[in-house]
């Protein structure tokens, strides 16, 4: 890896001192849903960091979140098993023949686990004496004090903090500034890990790419993507669209109605429309599959219809995916093969009935010899290694193809502008590999 292209200020793994210290490192391991593993390549992605640790004596804690087992709204926390660390543990005793231990801590009612306390003690000690060689923290959302504010948040980070020596943030994928990402940094001597060093380089290949850069990206709720896309679209070449942030443009586009897509969705696309009037940097599918229905896929229920057949002030129904067809068309097929960079964040259909047209896009940009081809995003890995599992298998030993494990990290360091803006990298930066007030050379 070369440290040189990475900002100076960040305190790297490679510089801490590991021997015989406790290591509290924070993961992006959230891949269960429904109590199963769908993909472990988050998982496998930070094996060369706990390697790490493990070759220079250290004694890990890790930690990750998993799901939304807090109701934004309420507050409140519901784990019904679904949201448990339990299959990533089993996995990674499979996987590394190490045993973790997972401390039980109590939750009370929907207010989740208030606070570590002392029942994680004996195997804190355990840990330090080497007589287990690793702890496995429940999800960190299930803690009061992760996502919340005021005391329950600086009670959880200070109990954090009292667990070890050295704090390492291998979760790329966990941009928000959370107790376990952000606030921890300033208990503990703090560095970023191997993981998070390779995303951080390869996102300088997002920001300052080859050119033509042809970016994809795809989205349940245009809301979350409107920061992004505006800084996208400055940013790319050219740019197509999928799921509902297309169907949005399309409405904005057109004076179109379509089933499914809110009203403050079309108005947020105006804008996005009034900005490629000029450059048109948008690259339009042509052919776009509608159903009648929005979850199932039955004969007579669904259609290809063709934009250039739009009429304004018509109501449309579901628009499910993009036709594969799309892609036979010439100027987007040649958008595709001239770009030099490409980026996808996007799984053009509503899975799983509506898969041909992501299907046929990744197709089109695998035949692109020529481009660095970088990927974001757990739907967008799962759904290729699922539709085109060829493609994901050779993409994985190819130099010119990059697997981000966090696309929303993606497109909001490039709505930041720079991968050092984002809170838990530049609260690594700002804490220099040591906590506040301490003492080079002096105790940890």
């Amino acid at each position: 890896m070369d440290r040189t292209r990475l900002d100076s200020r960040l305190p790297l793994i490679q510089d801490a001192d590991l021997e015989n210290r406790v290591v509290l490192v924070r993961v992006d391991h959230n891949v269960v849903k429904k109590g199963e593993i769908k993909d472990p390549f988050r998982i496998d992605a930070t094996f060369p960091t706990l390697y790490r640790i493990a070759e220079q004596g250290g004694r890990p804690i890790l930690m990750t979140h998993v799901g939304r087992p807090r109701d934004k709204k309420t507050g409140k926390i519901t784990e019904d098993g679904r949201s448990s660390v339990l299959p990533i543990v089993q996995y990674l005793e499979r996987k590394l023949d190490v045993q973790f231990t997972v401390p039980m801590l109590e939750a009370e009612g929907d207010l989740g686990i208030q606070d570590i306390g002392p029942s994680m003690d004996g195997d804190l000690s355990r840990l330090r004496e080497r007589r287990i060689p690793g702890i496995y923290l429940p999800n960190t959302r299930c803690f009061q004090g992760e996502e919340g504010k005021g005391v329950p948040r600086e009670r959880f980070a200070s109990r954090l903090g009292g667990l070890a020596d050295v704090y390492v943030n291998d979760a790329f994928g966990s941009w928000q500034a959370h107790a376990s990402t952000f606030d921890v940094t300033r208990r503990l001597p703090s560095f970023a890990g191997l993981l998070m060093q390779r995303e951080l380089l390869n996102l300088e290949r997002v920001l300052e790419p080859r050119r033509p850069f042809l970016a994809v990206v795809a989205g349940a709720k245009y809301d979350t993507k409107i920061g992004p896309l505006r800084r996208i679209h400055e940013r790319v070449d050219h740019l197509i669209l999928g799921g509902i942030i297309y169907n949005a443009y399309l409405c904005a586009r057109y004076g179109i109605r379509v089933q499914g897509v809110r009203e403050e969705d079309v108005r947020a696309a105006d804008e996005l429309v009034a900005m490629d009037r000029e450059s048109k940097k948008i690259v339009e599918l042509p052919l776009l599959e509608e159903s009648d229905l929005p979850d199932s896929r039955k004969e007579g229920r669904h259609r290809t219809r063709r934009i250039r057949d739009f009429s304004r002030g018509r109501q449309y129904g579901f628009f499910l995916d993009a036709a594969p067809e799309s892609f036979d068309d010439p100027g987007v097929g040649r958008f595709i093969d001239s770009a030099r960079t490409v980026f996808v964040n996007a799984v053009m259909g509503f899975v799983p009935h509506f898969t041909a047209g992501t299907e046929r896009l990744n197709r089109e940009i695998a035949k692109n010899r020529d481009a660095l081809k970088l990927f974001g995003g757990g739907d967008t890995l799962q759904e290729l290694k699922r539709l085109n599992p060829g493609i994901y298998m050779s993409a994985l030993d190819d130099p010119s193809c990059y697997f981000f494990t966090g696309g929303g990290t993606v497109l909001k360091a490039i709505e930041e502008g720079s991968p050092y803006g984002l809170e838990p990298v530049h609260a690594l930066i700002e804490n220099g590999g040591r906590p506040p007030g301490s003492v080079p050379g002096g105790p940890l």
